[in-house]
């Protein structure tokens, strides 16, 4: 009965650290939590309603991926992203993300299509909160999508490295986002129509979205830092890309459709009506 009793501690310990954890990094993607913003452990606790060792370990686990500073006798600090600090963050999720899709190009998909729907409801739900302008619930959204995309690239650990990349992303945008009066129709909306490329085993043109995705993050963040896109090195690379996926698709026409690509043999699924 005590190895019993024992045993059921982390587990409990664990689930509510990664409560605490998950909840502090949507404050630090929506831009709540300020750059320069230091706290205690205590004051993260009595916030939480929950000991110290929680809260201490769910900070501990944040500032040792990056999203916090351990501060000695000062608790903990939000990092400040500096617009080099993004271009890093935002060139290697370009590279990670056109290695993926090319590699996919190169063979079948083992993607479970039954998950399908649920990447339709999580597209509604991020588009619907970025024609709202609603940042708050903007990031979350998105960031679920992304993750639920993320299954196509069937590699884990590549999966978990990109959403590290994105809360960093939406740590840099923001506190520029949460600045301007109206947000409504500012950030990317077309979660629904990549979708339906990828519905359509189209991953030509599903490689193409995410390129154009690519450029109008990196064209809206530099405008609204007051930077300069030219600045990051792998421009070339999306227009490339993008150049390729053209190409790509008038040759799978000229061939047909047996060698287009992204199309394992047997009709395409239909998921069903999104609910």
């Amino acid at each position: 009965m005590v190895i019993s009793g024992l045993g059921r501690l982390p587990i409990q310990r664990n689930s509510l650290r990664e409560q605490i954890a998950g909840a502090l990094r949507e404050e630090l993607m929506a831009g709540r939590l300020a750059a320069g913003s230091n706290f205690t452990v205590k004051e993260v606790a009595e916030l939480y309603g929950v000991s110290a060792t929680p809260a201490r370990e769910a900070l501990v686990d944040l500032a040792a991926q990056g999203l916090l500073r351990a501060e000695h006798h000062r608790g903990f600090t939000v990092p400040e992203l500096t617009w080099a600090d993004f271009l890093e963050i935002f060139e290697a999720r370009v590279m990670l993300t056109d290695s993926a899709l090319r590699r996919l190009a190169s063979g079948e998909s083992g993607y479970d299509w039954s998950r399908l729907s649920s990447l339709r409801r999580r597209a509604e739900a991020a588009a619907r909160a970025a024609r709202a302008g609603q940042l708050d619930v903007m990031v979350g959204c998105d960031r679920r999508f992304w993750q639920e995309m993320s299954g196509f690239l069937e590699n884990r650990r590549l999966a978990d490295y990109l959403d590290w990349l994105r809360v960093q992303s939406w740590m840099f945008a923001a506190r520029f986002l949460r600045a301007r009066a109206e947000l409504a129709g500012v950030c990317w909306d077309k979660h629904g129509e990549l979708v339906e490329l990828i519905a359509a085993r189209d991953l030509t043109g599903a490689h193409r979205m995410i390129n154009d995705y690519n450029l109008f993050t990196i064209r809206l963040l530099a405008e609204l830092a007051g930077e300069s896109p030219a600045s990051t090195s792998v421009l070339a690379l999306l227009g490339a890309g993008a150049a390729e996926a053209d190409g790509a698709a008038e040759a799978a026409v000229d061939r047909g459709p047996a060698d287009a690509g992204f199309r394992p043999p047997g009709p395409v699924l239909d998921a069903g009506p999104v609910g």
